[in-house]
């Protein structure tokens, strides 16, 4: 006896954006997904929507891939003890973020240094955020902090027992270039992606880590390149984007000034796909609901970027980049969604000129896996419309 398929339908889309920067709207007003993952959108006329198991009137609102949060600090379920609060990631997906990858359970108390203790920790962070997810969210997690002694074997442990990830090289005892890259040349080996610390230290035994340290090292993502929270010079930021290949992270965290000089330097040398979007938290400033996308307004208003592309940044850039089977909407990968709306007497035409002069959206509804997951947004600004669900 097998399951009953389940078929998702929206309706009535106002505006569907992909997440690819190349082509970042697609035509259409209707979107299916067929167990969880997009099967085919376009026009509703040229659609089979019968048999729907759920269905959504998106009621002329955006459809957009839930957003990706390229730069957390989870440490148990759907608590932090950096700041002593619980649902945080449920106030995260009001903000639309429906994915977010861990740079280090670094803030768990007594954090684990020995490398038992540390591969021990990575597993179980891995494990339990597999087996639990916070309000729905996809939270990969377990990413150890390399420390001194880790050889080979280790990696190929942490490998094989599912851990895919590596925490911010620079926040545990390993500081030189050279160390740390052979760390992640095996990490690599095994398909552990690697995340440097970038700029000034940000809690007790980091420290400055510079752009020869960052080349040298040579991770998969330049960690918050616009500081974490303390940026590096100028000359250092631009150094990075002209000679990394590598994902270009820009944190919410940050230095506002340095991300964008990261993005206009990004965009002079033709490098605007390697562009992601964290927001570095929890962390002493605190839990940012609405960190991803405070981040898409002020790169589109500041950084002069349509809307729809700076939307890119924080889905199918980051997608790519990390390898995901969502933030993009193609044919087979998750139905991970954002629903939202130009903000109730907002400036702007329509929703992408209001976010290219600054504001917020208003978000309706996230869905994730073909599933409901919240509706009118409790931290967003209101939504001039609401999608709502038909049958269910």
């Amino acid at each position: 006896m097998t399951d009953t398929p389940t078929k998702l339908v929206i309706r009535n889309i106002g505006l569907i954006l992909s997440g690819k920067l190349e082509e970042p709207i697609h035509d259409g007003d209707c979107l299916i997904a067929i167990d969880g993952r997009i099967s085919a959108w376009g026009y509703e006329k040229d659609l089979d929507t019968e048999g729907a198991t759920t269905a959504i009137d998106a009621n002329g609102v955006a459809l957009c891939p839930g957003l990706i949060d390229s730069h957390v600090h989870p440490v148990v379920g759907d608590y932090t003890p950096r700041q002593h609060q619980l649902h945080w990631i449920d106030s995260t997906l009001h903000g639309g973020v429906t994915t977010m990858i861990s740079a280090g359970e670094v803030h768990m108390p007594g954090r684990p240094k020995d490398i038992v203790g540390l591969k021990a920790m990575a597993i179980a962070a891995q494990r339990w955020y597999e087996n639990f997810r916070p309000s729905g969210v996809k939270v990969l997690a377990g990413a150890p902090v390399i420390e001194q002694g880790m050889v080979e074997e280790d990696f190929r442990d942490l490998a094989d027992a599912g851990v895919k990830l590596m925490g911010e090289v620079g926040l545990g005892s390993v500081k030189d270039g050279k160390t740390a890259r052979q760390m992640v040349e095996w990490a690599r080996q095994y398909g552990i992606q690697s995340t440097i610390h970038t700029g000034g230290p940000s809690i007790p035994g980091s420290g400055l880590i510079d752009a020869d340290m960052v080349l040298e090292t040579g991770t998969d993502v330049v960690g918050h390149i616009n500081g974490g929270h303390t940026a590096l010079p100028d000359d250092q930021i631009t150094c990075l984007c002209e000679k990394c290949s590598a994902g270009l992270e820009i944190v919410h965290n940050g230095n506002e000034r340095a991300a964008i000089l990261t993005l206009n330097t990004a965009r002079e040398l033709d490098k605007l796909d390697q562009i992601i979007l964290g927001t570095d938290g929890p962390a002493g400033s605190g839990v940012q609901p609405l960190g991803i996308l405070r981040m898409v307004a002020m790169l589109s208003a500041f950084g002069n970027v349509p809307a729809e592309k700076a939307i890119c940044f924080a889905t199918g850039n980051t997608a790519r980049m990390r390898d995901l089977d969502v933030g993009l909407i193609e044919e087979g990968k998750a139905a991970d969604f954002v629903l939202m709306d130009k903000a109730q007497h907002a400036p702007g035409k329509d929703m992408l000129q209001s976010i290219r002069e600054g504001n917020l959206p208003g978000i309706g509804m996230t869905v994730i896996d073909g599933i409901v997951r919240s509706e009118r947004s409790r931290n967003t600004p209101p939504a001039a419309r609401l999608p709502f669900v038909v049958v269910d």
